[in-house]
């Protein structure tokens, strides 16, 4: 298996890809009244010290997932799950905002979910063709004209540029949570396991997250039971009550991408990088198939650029301190 980060995870905007001209950086939106009830849904999490990253023989080294090493964290509180469509359409209502999405005109989509007519106008990525920059695609119509989110109202908002998570942040009064944070959280209190339940994929033969069934990327049997998102409280809940921390959608974290920094960089509730063009990007997705990207490790990373969005990318929200009273 190759160990260079591989773009199944989510094309990104720029050069190499779809060369389309970039819009201005959103503005923040406004708090939100809704702020204390939304901050009452997040768990809270004791923190402490846990052993983060792997150096598992089926991980990318090249990633930075390795060496293990022993971090501490401040209590802090979390979303159970991604933000949900309904939620998203909740924030925008009230602020207007308009995403990355958006004032591009386009976003990535996985040419199997495009009609033929569609597929045809929609160009590739060179480096990855099942993935189409398609006109009009955003967290409304996932698949481009013609779709909708109707039917999935509880399933993770997609997507979703680093800009639009932050700009929910700001008016929910949260934000996103650090790298260290995530996969503390993703690990559901486990020690140094494959995924948030243990060490086997299937274990007993159960489905236990949503990834890529089958052969990709021309066929997938969704023996998980979806062929592409599914809703935010599939599948059981890790220890700390977490849902799809691996699969279904890749997850924006605060930190700044790098493959080296964490080699001297603090100990104690890390941020990451001061300085760098990518975000750090966790979980994996639906995409997810271990013939090319088995990013469904609760160790692996990605990244991508602020300003970029597809099909597979969400977010979960977090904050300070102990549970709201």
């Amino acid at each position: 298996m190759s160990h260079e980060q591989k773009a199944c995870c989510a094309p990104g905007r720029g050069p190499a890809t779809i060369p389309l001209g970039a819009p201005a950086a959103p503005a923040p939106a406004p708090p939100s009244p809704a702020a204390a009830r939304i901050a009452k849904r997040l768990l809270a999490l004791p923190g402490g010290s846990f052993l983060m990253g792997t150096d598992d023989a089926i991980g990318y080294p090249a990633d930075g997932e390795g060496p293990v090493r022993e971090i501490g964290l401040s209590p802090f509180r979390i979303s159970p799950t991604a933000v949900t469509n309904t939620q998203f359409a909740t924030f925008v209502k009230a602020t207007g905002y308009v995403t990355d999405a958006e004032k591009f005109d386009f976003s990535y989509v996985f040419e199997g979910f495009l009609s033929r007519e569609l597929s045809a106008r929609a160009p590739r990525v060179p480096a990855t063709p099942w993935w189409r920059g398609v006109q009009g695609a955003t967290w409304r119509r996932p698949e481009g004209p013609g779709s909708s989110i109707d039917a999935r109202q509880n399933h993770p908002a997609t997507h979703i540029s680093h800009n639009d998570a932050l700009a929910y942040c700001t008016w929910s009064e949260t934000r996103l949570p650090t790298e260290a944070e995530w996969e503390y959280a993703a690990r559901g209190g486990l020690v140094q396991k494959r995924y948030p339940w243990g060490d086997e994929l299937t274990p007993g033969g159960r489905h236990q997250c949503n990834i890529w069934r089958g052969v990709f990327p021309t066929r997938n049997t969704a023996e998980d039971g979806f062929r592409a998102t599914a809703p935010v409280n599939s599948f059981r809940p890790n220890g700390f009550g977490l849902y799809n921390t691996v699969g279904n959608v890749w997850e924006w974290t605060a930190d700044r991408f790098s493959r080296d920094h964490h080699l001297t960089g603090e100990r104690t509730d890390p941020t990451g990088p001061a300085a760098g063009p990518t975000r750090v990007m966790r979980g994996g997705s639906h995409m997810c198939h271990d013939s090319y990207c088995n990013r469904y490790r609760v160790a692996a990373r990605s990244s991508n650029t602020p300003d970029s969005s597809a099909g597979n990318i969400g977010f979960r929200i977090a904050a300070d301190g102990p549970a709201a009273g």
